[in-house]
């Protein structure tokens, strides 16, 4: 089976993309989430977390998510540090889940694909290109902060000029092209890339 990537900056529409796929029938794998309840369930990581950040990262046993973001918020090395420690389980769940799954081709929608390093264990990697002033529009409106903590979060992931040329296949999310016959372009070539590879 062909495992694919599926990433994009921060409002690039990445969840609406891998609903399109979702629709078609291919299983999409969503890291942000997983990572949320890795956090409150692995045992293992629960307790890293808690040597490194404090026993107040969690509160009755559910992560204590005002805590962790008020250390981790400004300080780039102790992020660092948490992606650290999230990452690597993130990626092995999304491998298990990836083995289970028995379409032709399965998608890890993650923002942070290059940056964790988990583009070793995919096939392919789809990436969702917007324009910078369209996005910070969508993120405004979407989580309700100005336009310079949009901003702040963008530059926390890499560049994503860079990011695109990194990337196998790109979908113009610009709303000048349609999304849907960009996917259903995609899906076929990627349906039959997972066949003649088997």
């Amino acid at each position: 089976m062909l495992r694919v990537g599926l990433t994009g900056g921060i409002g690039s529409g990445k969840s609406t993309v891998a609903k399109i796929f979702e629709t078609l029938g291919v299983p999409v794998y969503y890291a942000d989430d997983a990572g949320k309840r890795l956090m409150n369930k692995d045992e293992v990581l629960k307790q890293q977390i808690k040597d490194k950040f404090g026993n107040e990262s969690y509160s009755n046993g559910q992560l204590n998510r005002k805590h962790l973001a008020s250390i981790v918020f400004n300080d780039p090395e102790k992020l660092t540090l948490l992606n650290s420690l999230v990452h690597p389980v993130t990626i092995a769940d999304a491998e298990k889940w990836m083995q289970q799954q028995k379409t032709p081709y399965a998608l890890k929608e993650a923002a942070i694909i290059f940056e964790s390093g988990s583009q070793v264990h995919l096939d392919k990697v789809i990436g969702i290109y917007t324009p910078t002033p369209l996005r910070i529009q969508r993120v405004m409106q979407r989580d309700n902060i100005s336009a310079d903590e949009v901003k702040a979060r963008m530059n926390k992931q890499i560049d994503e000029e860079i990011k695109m040329r990194l990337c196998d296949y790109v979908i113009n999310n610009n709303e000048q092209e349609l999304l849907i016959p960009q996917v259903l372009k995609l899906h076929q070539e990627l349906s039959q890339l997972a066949i003649s590879t088997k």
